[in-house]
């Protein structure tokens, strides 16, 4: 049963594999357009506000200093998640720098020993967010969107709120669990020099970077499929473009708002917690050489997204929200 499972698999692959092909070979300018489209997002947007994060943050982590970072933070932070500064660091970045430094951030932090595996199962489950400032200067104003305190509620309270519960509810028992086996004293490893830390800080965000880069350029590549099954079907272009807009989300998010803009927010706005296939293929990259579940992220961010559903359409029928 095992092998049949295994053969349909690498049939159903190698299918999609030839169909991609034959679609690039039979549109090449449309294919490279999407392509260019992907890589100028990675060059103009993700570089330039990502990168200079990532680096900064593996300096601080290499070097032991993330109990500095958020020792302002710490006393409200701390007391209300019963958490240790590690973490305490990881939910700041997650929530301030937004995705993908959320996993980053986290796969760092457990892979110099700084959190446990459920530390950081628990900061994956909900601190891998879109960012504050794409939000604000980009997703608000290209859905023409006035209001915002609503919307960055849905954003970033609900996740600060399902965080507030899986910590208590869900893996309180573990992590508590593990403060007591160990005293509350955690393992710290020996911080390199200035250098070094930044040496390898620059060197991992590099490739950390890189890959991101691939990932926009191939599911920007992928809007060509809902592109051309909307031609296929001659649909009316307001139609076509919310088809194409609404898959392109579920694709790669900013190439999907891009396109479908303000013909639908709510569906934008319910759809940016789980963030599209191109930002789980992301975290996936952030975290595979860890023991981090990719399968339990994906869980909670459709979790989120359907808490998210509902709470749009509470405001909407509470006629707080047009």
């Amino acid at each position: 049963m095992k092998a049949k499972i295994y053969y349909y698999k690498i049939y159903f692959y190698t299918f999609l594999a030839l169909i991609l092909t034959a679609i690039i070979l039979a549109f090449p300018a449309r294919c490279l357009s999407l392509a260019l489209n992907g890589l100028n997002l990675w060059f103009e947007k993700m570089i330039p506000t990502l990168f200079p994060f990532m680096v900064l943050s593996g300096i601080i982590i290499r070097m032991n200093l993330t109990g500095s970072f958020v020792k302002i933070l710490n006393p409200v932070l701390g007391r209300i998640f019963h958490l240790r500064r590690p973490c305490i660091y990881g939910i700041v970045i997650g929530f301030l720098c937004g995705f993908p430094m959320g996993a980053h951030v986290t796969a760092q932090l457990y892979e110099q020993k700084q959190i446990s595996k459920e530390e950081a199962s628990l900061l994956l489950a909900f601190c891998n967010n879109i960012g504050p400032v794409y939000f604000l200067s980009f997703v608000l104003p290209a859905l023409s969107l006035q209001q915002v305190f609503p919307f960055l509620f849905g954003m970033y309270g609900l996740p600060f709120l399902y965080g507030l519960f899986l910590r208590y509810m869900v893996y309180g028992h573990d992590i508590n669990n593990g403060y007591e086996k160990l005293n509350g004293n955690f393992p710290v490893r020996p911080a390199p020099n200035l250098l070094t830390a930044l040496d390898e800080s620059v060197f991992q965000s590099l490739f950390s970077i890189a890959k991101l880069g691939g990932y926009m350029v191939f599911f920007n590549l992928l809007f060509v499929i809902p592109g051309l099954t909307a031609d296929f079907f001659s649909l009316p272009a307001n139609l076509s473009r919310f088809i194409t807009g609404s898959a392109g989300c579920l694709l790669e998010i900013t190439g999907g708002i891009g396109i479908i803009q303000d013909s639908a927010p709510y569906l934008v706005l319910c759809i940016l917690p789980f963030g599209g296939l191109s930002c789980i293929a992301q975290t996936y990259s952030m975290i595979k050489n860890t023991d981090l579940s990719v399968g339990e992220y994906v869980m909670h961010k459709m979790i989120l997204t359907a808490i998210t559903v509902f709470y749009y359409l509470l405001l909407v029928e509470l006629s707080f929200l047009p």
